[in-house]
């Protein structure tokens, strides 16, 4: 394979893709720094152990300190662990024509392998193997003929690129035209939905730097850095428990909550009556969770409200490979509307049918993501592999009408039981 000849070919295409190096932890290092020396770029590594790579490179726990920035080629190293938040994150920041490796443990141990990220969410003393994400990764991997396979003692899988047109980044017409319809908007409130890498934040700078009198808020100042940076002189920020310290509502025209969806309800609420245009945006599918059920519960409370949808890329084409296996790998589409609701049938599953019947379990988290912001892939993760966990099921998958996630607990001393 050509790797510069190819990566121009994507450039021109606008797409992204994904190759796994599978094996022994030395050979798979051999292997990322052939692709180094072979394709020039940022080539940003995350790992647990970066003293093992050259410069940059960052944990995944500080990932979020890389988002907003963008990158030309990357390596994943999941040897170890793999934290999928962080894997879903450094997709995101890569432009087309990009590389992301991705390096896993040998093929056929791996779902057998203890994995250190079951520290963060198992509620474990030791970390555990990961069996059902494992062989679901592994699954996803195999089935799309757009993903790399590079193991060691095997041959190698490099299926060419399909022809595509030239991209055409059709995101910032996008932008101007809702922009155009905020400027004018009446009094009221306005929603942007979006999911990452789509320009949300930079659209609401842009509402800040023409009209002036808006101000900013978030659930954290350093979210809003993409947003501050568009807005240029004209960004200001508070707090949202700073503006309802306010004896009067701060002289703005305009407020932006920016992911709007992690702010509690009822805090939305009194902001929105202190200001007369209210915009808000939110993600409604990705690594940090959805807005789904943000839109369902608090938006249906309001009058007045204007909804408004990027769906257009800014970084990469409609036609990205490694964002379509991304969205299938980690479950981030939408799920599906459930039918009629009468003689519902309801069944008890485990976490066995992620390997019997994964479409089962894939749709009832798919309605829990859709109906909570917070679900992310650490949910995916305890959903999986972590012990105690118990599911019902009400209706056929895809289209469930309900799931219940049960989780064990208990086993607490008598004395520290009753002291809790």
């Amino acid at each position: 394979m050509d790797l510069p000849e190819v990566s121009r070919a994507m450039q021109h295409a606008g797409v992204r893709r994904l190759c796994v190096i599978s094996g022994e932890s030395a050979w798979c290092l051999t292997q990322a720094s052939a692709w180094r020396a072979a394709l020039s770029g940022d080539w940003i590594t995350i790992s647990d152990d970066v003293s093992q790579f050259p410069a940059p490179h960052c944990a995944p726990s500080a990932l979020r300190n890389l988002l907003g920035r963008e990158f030309r080629h990357a390596i994943f190293d999941a040897r170890s662990a793999f934290h999928a938040e962080a894997f879903a994150a450094l997709a995101g920041t890569l432009c087309a024509g990009s590389w992301l490796l991705l390096l896993l443990p040998e093929w056929e141990s791996w779902p057998q392998r203890v994995d250190r990220d079951s520290l963060r969410w198992a509620d474990v003393a030791q970390a555990i193997a990961t069996p059902h994400f494992a062989r679901h990764l592994q699954a996803a991997l195999l089935a799309d003929t757009q993903v790399v396979l590079q193991r060691q003692h095997q041959p190698l899988r490099a299926s060419p690129l399909p022809a595509l047109p030239e991209w055409q980044c059709r995101a910032p017409q996008q932008q101007q035209a809702i922009l155009q319809q905020l400027i004018n908007m009446e009094p009221g409130v306005a929603v942007i939905t979006a999911a990452r890498g789509r320009g949300k934040s930079a659209l609401a700078g842009m509402l800040a730097k023409l009209q002036g009198r808006c101000l900013v808020t978030a659930p954290a100042k350093v979210s809003t850095e993409v947003l501050a940076k568009f807005a240029g002189d004209a960004f200001r920020f508070m707090a949202p428990d700073a503006i309802l310290a306010c004896a009067e509502p701060p002289p703005f025209d305009w407020l932006i909550v920016d992911e709007a969806a992690a702010i509690p309800a009822p805090l939305l609420h009194q902001l929105a009556a202190r200001f007369p245009r209210l915009l808000l945006t939110t993600t409604v599918q990705g690594y940090e969770g959805t807005g789904r059920g943000f839109m369902l519960k608090f938006c249906a409370s309001l009058e007045k409200v204007r909804y408004f949808t990027l769906d257009e890329p800014l970084r990469w084409s409609r036609r990205d490979p490694l964002e379509a296996w991304l969205n299938q790998a980690l479950l981030f589409e939408d799920a599906s509307l459930p039918g009629a609701a009468s003689g519902t049938p309801i069944s008890r599953c485990e976490q066995q049918a992620w390997l019997s019947q994964p479409e089962s379990l894939a749709a009832a988290y798919r309605l829990l993501a859709s109906a909570h912001y917070r679900t992310s892939p650490l949910d995916l993760r305890r959903m999986m592999d972590a012990p105690g966990m118990h599911f019902w099921l009400a209706g056929v998958a895809p289209a469930l009408q309900g799931a219940l996630w049960l989780v064990e607990e208990g086993g607490l001393p008598a004395a520290l039981a009753q002291a809790v």
